[in-house]
């Protein structure tokens, strides 16, 4: 496909990876767990976790993994990662239970993301993989941000200016960007702006030059309305939002098509097309990605001075700690967030 990463991409960075813990009463520990157990069959760059040790070791007693901890500095980790799972320890202790969110671990989930960041910032870590958090138990801890997202934007601020976060959704079939992000339809139609739009496409292409080794990415945008608004019959957003939006982004020389109709954008042959999809709302970009890649899909915030990646799912209380997570789409995060690293450096 069209967005495979360049041959020097793949290969490995040095440095290792910063994982976040996440929460720890989801899937986070489990898949952690079960991905450093498959490294060699999936060929898995070097990691470490940012957590508790002995929230791992419980965890890995529970599901029946013969799994050692090391307990290890940043710079250590990458000469233990063949004999052990290599864990930095920030201090604070994860007692959450499996399966059983209670709060008590929010500020062990807050300080392994803050730590990810300063390590990646230090150039002790090639990159940052977040594991996935439940904001509802954060919330009602003081946390003030709506996701991990907006958090690492804020942690990457320099000057006191904000870098502007954009959340991709990579996968080998698809990668979609969506220009309003968790937010409802309403909002998301109201904080739609050709201005968020052309800022949006130009950290996307710019991304997808320097980390994924395309000189010329091609990006498709969809229009909001049905059938792109049909010449404004069923709304003007298209028309008045979108496609100066487009035509802006051309004249800078980006290679931009749009306003597409979003319900044929996503079939096989419209793929090959395009190496990137940006879409006007959640919904409308996770929802063919997740059909078409839910375990292999990897989260990519672009437009941070770091990578960062993830699983594309969530905390998953209901199977935590029963051996039955999927480690896929963690191990697809690690690779990628390697990958892109190399083709950076």
């Amino acid at each position: 496909m069209p967005q495979e990463i360049a041959a020097e991409a793949a290969k490995e960075t040095a440095k290792p990876l910063a994982l976040t813990l996440g929460e720890p009463a989801g899937i986070g520990p489990d898949i952690t767990l079960q991905a450093w157990h498959r490294r060699d069959a999936a060929a898995l760059p070097a990691f470490y976790l940012l957590g508790d040790p002995a929230l791992l070791a419980e965890r890995a007693r529970l599901l029946g993994l013969d799994i050692p901890i090391a307990e290890v500095t940043p710079e250590q980790a990458a000469s233990r990662f063949a004999d052990a799972l290599p864990v930095v320890p920030t201090g604070d202790r994860a007692t959450a239970r499996p399966s059983r969110p209670d709060g008590s671990s929010a500020t062990s989930v807050i300080a392994s993301i803050r730590q990810a960041v300063a390590d990646v910032s230090a150039g002790r870590a090639s990159a940052v993989v977040t594991n996935p958090l439940a904001k509802s138990v954060l919330y009602r801890a003081g946390f003030k941000h709506p996701g991990h997202t907006e958090f690492l934007a804020e942690l990457a601020a320099k000057d006191g200016r904000v870098p502007q976060p954009v959340m991709m959704l990579w996968s080998p079939v698809l990668a979609v960007v969506p220009v309003t992000i968790h937010v409802s339809l309403r909002e998301a139609i109201a904080q739609l702006s050709s201005p968020l739009i052309t800022s949006t496409a130009r950290i996307v292409a710019s991304s997808l030059r320097r980390h994924f080794g395309l000189s010329r990415p091609r990006l498709a945008v969809s229009g909001l309305n049905p059938h792109a608004g049909e010449y404004g019959t069923i709304g003007t957003e298209d028309d008045h939002i979108i496609a100066p939006a487009i035509a802006t982004l051309r004249n800078e020389g980006l290679d931009v098509r749009g306003p597409l109709p979003a319900d044929t954008m996503f079939h096989a042959a419209a793929r090959e097309g395009y190496d990137c999809a940006l879409c006007m709302y959640h919904d409308q970009a996770l929802i063919p990605i997740k059909t078409l890649a839910f375990d292999e899909g990897v989260n990519v915030t672009l437009g941070l001075p770091f990578i960062r990646t993830s699983p594309d799912h969530g905390t998953a209380f209901d199977i935590a700690g029963s051996g039955r997570s999927n480690p896929a789409s963690l191990i697809a995060a690690l690779k990628l967030a390697a990958r892109m690293a190399a083709a950076a450096a």
